[in-house]
Parts: C-alpha cells; sequence; structure tokens
C-alpha cells in the first residue's frame, strides 16, 4: 500500500503531466463565514509540499468575517502574535480551474489531520463530528441540493439586475418552473454541470426554481461526509466562476429579492451501520422519530449555523417552502425536517432550513449532531405536520438572539466543541455589530 506522501506526489505528477500548462494551484480552505482563503503556489512547490515539505497558513485565516476583516475574538487575533497553523493536502481534490482566462489548478487543503488541528476550523469541526459517529457504529450517507440566482453581470446601482434570456436578449423577469428555462440557459448551466464533474463532483439533477432566473443542483449520495461537504463548497466556488465566463453572476446569497423564495442548502442524511443496515428504519421507524426530535431539539440552537448573515434571516417565512418554526413533516416542504417517502433501505431525513450560503461543513455537522443526539436521547418528536399544522417550536429569528441561544446550549458545545461554539459566536455577533455601522438611505427618508 502506498503511504500518504507517495499517493499525493503520484496525484501531483499525474495532473502535471495531464496538464503541462499549468503553472499554478491555488490552494484553498473555507473560513466560517464560508469563503475560501488561501495561497498560489507554484506547482513546483505543490510537489514538495505533497512530498512532506511543511504548508503552513496563518491559523487566524479562519477567523475573517463575512467581509474579510478580523475581529478580536478572546486572545485570537490580536494579543496571539497571529502564528502560523500546518495545513495538509487533502487527496483527490487536485483539478484543473477553467473559468478563468489563464490555465490554473487548485486543491483543498485543510488543518484536520494534522498534528495540531484548528479547533475551529469548519472542516476540522465536522471531521471530529464523523470521527464520534464513526466509534459509535453510525456511518452517515449525504446529499446536499444547493439553490441559487443567475444575475447579469452588472449592478445597477448595486442592485442587482435580472439574468438576460440569451435568446430574446430580454430580462429572465418571470418567475416559473417551466422546462424551457433550462434550454433558454443551457449553455451556462451545462457548463456549470460539466465543469463541476471535471472537478469530481456527482452532479445529478438540475431544475428551474420558482424565482426568475433562479435554479437548483442536486449531487449524488456520498458515504464520505467530509467529500460530501467539500463538493458543496467547491461547487459554489466554480459556478461563481464559470457565470462570469458566460457574462452573468451566480449567488449563493439567501434572500436576494424580497417578492420571490430564497436559496436554500437541503441535506439529505440516512445513517447506516457497519453492515450496511439502515438504523432509522429499524423498529418500526423508531429511531427516525428520535433522531428527528434531536434534530428539532437542537435547531433553535443551531440558527447561526442555518442562517449565518443578517440576509439569511429574511429567507425564513413570508414565501413558499420556508419555515418560520422548528417542526416536521412527511412529503411535506414546510417542514425544516422532512421525510421523503421512500423505501426502507433509503429512509432518510431531509433537512431544509440552511441557507444556501451557510456553510457546508458546519451545516452538515449541526445536522449530524442534532440525529445524534435524538438516538441518544430516545424522546418522540412534536406532532408532524401532516397531522397538525400548528405543530412547531419556535427559533430565533435575529442573529444577536441566535448568537445567545446557542453560545450557551450544553449538547451544541459539547458535540460540536466549546472552542469552536465560543469563537464562532464571537465571530457572528461581530460581523453583524459590523453590518449595523452604516447609515443607509432607508433611514433619512424615514427619520431625517
Amino acid at each position: 500500500m502506498k503511504s500518504h506522501a507517495a499517493t499525493l506526489l503520484a496525484e501531483v505528477r499525474t495532473f502535471r503531466q495531464n496538464h503541462p500548462d499549468v503553472r499554478y494551484v491555488d490552494l484553498i480552505a473555507l473560513d466560517l463565514p464560508g469563503h475560501f482563503y488561501g495561497k498560489r503556489y507554484p506547482i513546483e512547490m505543490l510537489e514538495k509540499v505533497a512530498a512532506g515539505s511543511p504548508l503552513k497558513l496563518p491559523q487566524n485565516a479562519v477567523l475573517l468575517g463575512a467581509q474579510g476583516g478580523l475581529f478580536k475574538i478572546g486572545d485570537y487575533c490580536f494579543n496571539d502574535g497571529d502564528p502560523d497553523a500546518n495545513r495538509r493536502l487533502v487527496p483527490g481534490t487536485l483539478k484543473p480551474v477553467n473559468w478563468e482566462s489563464q490555465p490554473l489548478g487548485q486543491m483543498l487543503i485543510t488543518s484536520d489531520g494534522t498534528e495540531a488541528p484548528i479547533e475551529f476550523e469548519p472542516r476540522e469541526v465536522l471531521a471530529k463530528v464523523l470521527e464520534r459517529l464513526h466509534h459509535k457504529g453510525i456511518h452517515p450517507v449525504v446529499a446536499f441540493e444547493l439553490e441559487f440566482y443567475l444575475f447579469d453581470k452588472k449592478l445597477d446601482n448595486g442592485l442587482p439586475q435580472f439574468a438576460r434570456d440569451p435568446l430574446s436578449d430580454d430580462a429572465d423577469d418571470q418567475p416559473n418552473l417551466h422546462i424551457e428555462r433550462l434550454s433558454r440557459f443551457s449553455e451556462v448551466l451545462d457548463d456549470m454541470a460539466q465543469t463541476a464533474k471535471d472537478q469530481g463532483i456527482d452532479i445529478t439533477v438540475i431544475t428551474a426554481e420558482l424565482g426568475p432566473g433562479q435554479f437548483e443542483i442536486n449531487f449524488g449520495h456520498q458515504g464520505d461526509g467530509l467529500c460530501a461537504a467539500d463538493w458543496a463548497a467547491l461547487f459554489c466556488r466554480s459556478t461563481r466562476g464559470v457565470a462570469l465566463k458566460h457574462g452573468y453572476r451566480a449567488s449563493f446569497m439567501a434572500k436576494p429579492y424580497l417578492q420571490f423564495p430564497g436559496s436554500g442548502m437541503h441535506v439529505h442524511v440516512s445513517l447506516y451501520d457497519g453492515a450496511g443496515n439502515n438504523l432509522l428504519a429499524a423498529h418500526q421507524q423508531q429511531p427516525l422519530r428520535h433522531a428527528v426530535a434531536g434534530c428539532l431539539e437542537l435547531l433553535p440552537h443551531c440558527m447561526p449555523i442555518f442562517s449565518p448573515n443578517h440576509n439569511a434571516f429574511r429567507r425564513l417565512g413570508g414565501t413558499v417552502n420556508a419555515a418560520t418554526r422548528a417542526c416536521w413533516g412527511f412529503e411535506d416542504r414546510d417542514a425544516c425536517v422532512r421525510v421523503p417517502e421512500s423505501d426502507p433501505r433509503n429512509l432518510r431525513i431531509e433537512h431544509r432550513l440552511a441557507s444556501a450560503d451557510a456553510n457546508p461543513y458546519l451545516v452538515l455537522a449541526a445536522i449530524l449532531v442534532g440525529l445524534e443526539h435524538g438516538l441518544e436521547t430516545k424522546r418522540e418528536p412534536i406532532p408532524p405536520l401532516n397531522e397538525d399544522r400548528a405543530s412547531g417550536t419556535d427559533f430565533p429569528v435575529e442573529m444577536l438572539d441566535a448568537v445567545r441561544a446557542m453560545q450557551h446550549q450544553a449538547v451544541v458545545r459539547d458535540k460540536l466543541g466549546a472552542e469552536f461554539v465560543d469563537v464562532y459566536c464571537e465571530n457572528k455577533r461581530q460581523d453583524h455589530l459590523a453590518f449595523q455601522q452604516e447609515i443607509h438611505a432607508r433611514e433619512y427618508r424615514w427619520f431625517l
């Protein structure tokens, strides 16, 4: 069996053989808000890293705010000397970038699996949750679905403009679910799908959604939770790049239009034992009910993860299929936790609350923690929406309330890590306060 370094080195050398015109590779990872940071490495240096040379980036790069700035969080950022932390290359993620003007590669990096992982790095948080579940004999299978909008490449005084229909050059300003929209925008959508496949992402169904210029792309079910989240993260990056190449702007912003549906990140999760038996389907599906109850109990305490910014809270309620309370149901898209119709082998939950711009590593970690908690406590859930349309429990709908609900919840702190929870909540609080430090034109219209 090849050593880890030998496998990486073979991957880099094969890439160089197949893409001799690539001179640089972007080494990238997600920060807390879900943006990529990293460095652009000459391909020769990447080969040295693959062979075992150290790869270090500032630890505090993970703590960047939504606009890229650093906040004082405990002793981090301003009282710690801004130390470097080791990263490692993620095998299998070295792929070509085809949406930029010059040949380029990209590869994921992470601190998980190093000697001193960064406790609040999103991928490390998910890795620890998955490791704990595996030790308990629980093996998740995961599939993400991501909604996004296409806009015109140019903004109008900072505001998005409807994407232009390439056949008529008219604004695509009519909300619909028509299959013809897939045909009209087939050139850019096909390129997005092919580019995602070139990144190793298993793209399946493409849907024209209800909003004007809104689409959804589904991914295949993946038995490696880290890989499933990698796919979601990489898809967002490649989709934005391909859109710009075609003269559009793609955005996973949660609620770009008040009058139209927001964009969500739907996550399908099933749980299996080591023999491949569906744990949720056992004992007349009683574990499914327990898992749902756990998800709903912790959901109000994970809202800063599911709705990671001011705009994301705008998506909750007021439009189709966006829940306003923690609820569940069978085949019910108004529920936060939906149980799709399936055979016992494929029984799963679909978690529908997260916004499309949430961090996929943290979203999946929070969902899995809810399922784990439910299986442990074995409580019955509240009635499903199918039995009572008023069923549900409240969750915070403003960021500062959500941060308070998350930071002091014992189960969340224990299962996601107290250090991560403290750092993440302070990052969200500071981001929210920074967002408020601007007077908008509406305030002058109302109060001048």
